[in-house]
């Protein structure tokens, strides 16, 4: 599987992007959907593999998750490292402890060089980054999280890797809505 920044549209992809398929999920390391959401798409992953090529984008909803934005900043700092989608999981798997020294923790188990994550962090080097998602996404329609676009295309359906699955074979799935 592909784990890179796609250089053309500033994404992180998982997966193949000359897959058929493309799935970008806005999303905030603090909101609980999107923790849901993340289980729901490991298990997408597993079922699709490189038949899907999956993007994230940081819309941290900072009104009501007061950590979303270092959250994706690290993210961001990992990222920088090389290691932006393993950090992408823990923040999810860990999504009730995203306090500065927790993140700094999560970068020591992922082995990044731990100064330079900390200098990014306290300098918020990766502030306009996220903040350029965010400004995508309002741009996009996008108005909370998670958000889903399946091939350019808002998805409404349930945030679940059945009802993405139905969407991706052209099924009309059954759900409720994505909140947002």
């Amino acid at each position: 599987m592909s784990l890179r920044r796609h250089q053309d549209m500033q994404d992180w992809v998982k997966g193949d992007l000359e897959s058929s398929t493309r799935l970008i999920e806005y999303g905030d390391f603090e909101c609980p959907h999107c923790g849901e959401a993340y289980r729901e798409l490991k298990r997408l992953e597993q079922s699709s593999g490189d038949r899907i090529a999956m993007m994230f984008r940081h819309f941290p909803l900072t009104t009501v998750h007061p950590h979303a934005q270092l959250a994706a900043e690290a993210a961001e700092a990992a990222g920088a490292q090389g290691r932006f989608w393993e950090m992408h999981d823990l923040l999810f798997e860990n999504q009730s402890d995203l306090e500065p020294a927790a993140l700094l923790g999560y970068a020591e188990q992922l082995q990044l060089d731990v100064d330079r994550f900390s200098s990014e962090l306290e300098g918020h080097t990766h502030r306009p980054r996220v903040r350029r998602d965010f400004m995508e996404g309002i741009r996009s329609g996008v108005n909370g999280t998670p958000t889903f676009f399946l091939n350019g295309d808002r998805y409404m359906g349930s945030p679940t890797a059945d009802g993405l699955l139905a969407a991706m074979r052209g099924e009309s799935a059954e759900g409720p809505g994505v909140p947002g």
